[in-house]
């Protein structure tokens, strides 16, 4: 299958284009973002890199024919797990926050929750193919994030928010002049994952408490998040809040204990050489 069989992709205007897998049909499937600049494009996250995104961008032109292109491209990953850093490894220019640079240059399948079956890939992209065999390629980051650090686009700039909790390098990407926030998994209209290896409770609380202070503050108009639809700031007010109310709770804890337990002995059985 060619990469514009895998891809497809809508324009939100203003050189924003939202990218998906077609035929990964599950609720990991991730968004990715393709944002162009006047100094610098930027793809946040990749998928799973089954097909080459470049390829993709390159044959619908998304990035225009100018003749002299300005930097190559940067993919940036919002954290290290496999259904948005898969396809890291097709790029030059590679971004992830610090906590995460190991993780993606050791190729780690167990940070990478690398968990993927057959029955969420409806059309099989090459002959043969089973997920049995899937894993996150290693990759070294070229660009290594911290909290704070201006991506400059040239007429945008993202500032990297280190908000840790769903996983220890989680990051959002915030267009303040525009009121944009590329969150990755660390909110979005679903419920939020605290349970896996590197997640931790108290660190989502006060990343929940950062986003609500981004509304209150009215530095966010419009959420683009890892997955599913996009959303407002009442709505990021309202997750952000629920999450902060509940996460503290005896019945939250136990579930979190539970599902952390056996996500961690599944991944090691799935992934045993990544298990140190």
């Amino acid at each position: 299958m060619s990469a514009t069989d895998w891809y497809a992709h809508k324009s939100l205007g203003d050189g924003l284009f939202w990218i998906q897998e077609r035929f990964f049909q599950s609720e990991n499937r991730a968004n990715i973002w393709l944002l162009r600049g006047t100094h610098q494009d930027v793809v946040i996250d990749t998928g799973l890199g089954l097909r080459s995104l470049p390829d993709y961008i390159d044959a619908k032109g998304l990035l225009g024919k100018d003749p002299q292109r300005k930097n190559p491209l940067l993919a940036i990953a919002t954290h290290a797990h496999f259904d948005h850093s898969g396809g890291l490894h097709q790029f030059q220019q590679v971004g992830v926050h610090s906590a995460e640079v190991d993780a993606l240059a050791n190729g780690d399948n167990f940070e990478t929750v690398t968990w993927l079956s057959d029955r969420e890939i409806t059309v099989s992209p090459s002959p043969g193919w089973r997920a049995r065999h899937y894993k996150v390629k290693a990759v070294q980051p070229t660009h290594i994030l911290q909290e704070g650090d201006v991506i400059n686009l040239g007429d945008r700039q993202l500032t990297v928010l280190h908000m840790p909790g769903h996983s220890r390098g989680s990051i959002c990407l915030h267009d303040r002049d525009n009121k944009l926030l590329f969150s990755g998994d660390v909110v979005y209209d679903g419920s939020m994952i605290d349970w896996l290896p590197y997640s931790h409770v108290s660190d989502y609380i006060s990343s929940c408490e950062r986003l609500v202070g981004l509304v209150d503050s009215e530095q966010v108009d419009q959420v683009l998040p890892g997955h599913y639809n996009t959303f407002g700031a009442k709505r990021l007010h309202r997750i952000a809040s629920t999450y902060i109310s509940r996460a503290g709770t005896c019945p939250a804890k136990f579930s979190k204990f539970a599902w952390s337990a056996c996500a961690g002995l599944a991944l090691r059985m799935f992934n045993p050489r990544s298990a140190c």
